[in-house]
């Protein structure tokens, strides 16, 4: 089954097949590598997280979009994210 695209204000969004949750959470943080591989379970976070692939609408620019629920694991994700 194929993902469904969403487009938020800022965002078009591809969920990954690999999200168990379906949400959006208020959290946000851009990365503007659409092909490092992101591991969500590998940060540890505390609450629920999600992953999308994203083109952010302003300048057309292409990368992943991860959404978070807690601040805590948007400070974790940031000191942890090494690009490829």
């Amino acid at each position: 089954m194929a993902a469904r695209t969403i487009e938020t204000d800022t965002y078009k969004l591809f969920p990954s097949p690999r999200n168990l949750h379906r949400e959006i959470f208020e959290l946000q943080v851009f990365v503007p590598y659409p092909y490092t591989l992101i591991d969500l379970p590998s940060f540890d976070f505390k609450g629920r997280s999600t992953l999308f692939a994203a083109c952010r609408l302003a300048d057309m620019k292409m990368g992943q979009l991860v959404t978070m629920e807690l601040e805590e694991d948007v400070a974790r994700f940031k000191t942890r994210f090494v690009p490829d």
